[in-house]
């Protein structure tokens, strides 16, 4: 018997489908977080700060378009919207993180100390849950841009990030409608 509606399902299916649902998401932070301590990034002075902010964006850009196009094709489209939040947030604050630890690392005084890739990751969330607990302060003009730019980006991940999340459960759910009507 094939059901779009979890409730639907028996209870052994339901919790497989959430284990699954949430054992991707954790190991891809768990792969973001092993990548992000691994990788060598003492020697990368020469990548721009600009140019790092631009990547980070596009990554976390191509990262949330693949996963609103699988909530569009997921049977359970809720379900999966769960796991397209759950990759995209740590996408992007390990992408600040990692630029942020680049420019305290290559441009000495940026901050109000040099930021080892814990203190980059916690200003990161620091900065994100809007917390602000200045401990760690941006002092050049690009470091404080780069924190703004981050700053939007927070507002509009949670806004218009979650409304297209809604909106992709929406259209999915209503697709999966017209598909069962025959239509």
């Amino acid at each position: 018997m094939a059901t779009d509606r979890l409730g639907d399902l028996p209870h052994k299916e339901r919790r497989r489908l959430f284990r699954r649902a949430l054992v991707r998401p954790l190991a891809t932070v768990v792969i973001l977080l092993g990548v992000y301590f691994a990788v060598p990034m003492e020697g990368v002075e020469s990548l721009t700060a600009l140019g790092a902010v631009l990547l980070c964006l596009v990554v976390v850009v191509a990262v949330f378009v693949w996963q609103v196009r699988r909530i569009l094709a997921a049977p359970y489209p809720a379900l999966q919207s769960i796991e397209a939040l759950a990759v995209s947030v740590p996408t992007y604050l390990f992408g600040f993180a990692t630029i942020y630890h680049l420019v305290s690392v290559g441009s000495a005084g940026s901050f109000s100390e040099e930021m080892s890739r814990i203190d980059s990751l916690y200003f990161t969330l620091v900065c994100f849950s809007t917390v602000g607990f200045g401990d760690i302060v941006a002092k050049s003009e690009a470091a404080r841009a780069l924190v703004s730019v981050q700053i939007v980006g927070n507002l509009v991940l949670i806004a218009a990030g979650v409304r297209v999340v809604t909106a992709a459960v929406q259209e999915a759910r209503r697709r999966r409608e017209t598909e069962a009507e025959g239509g």
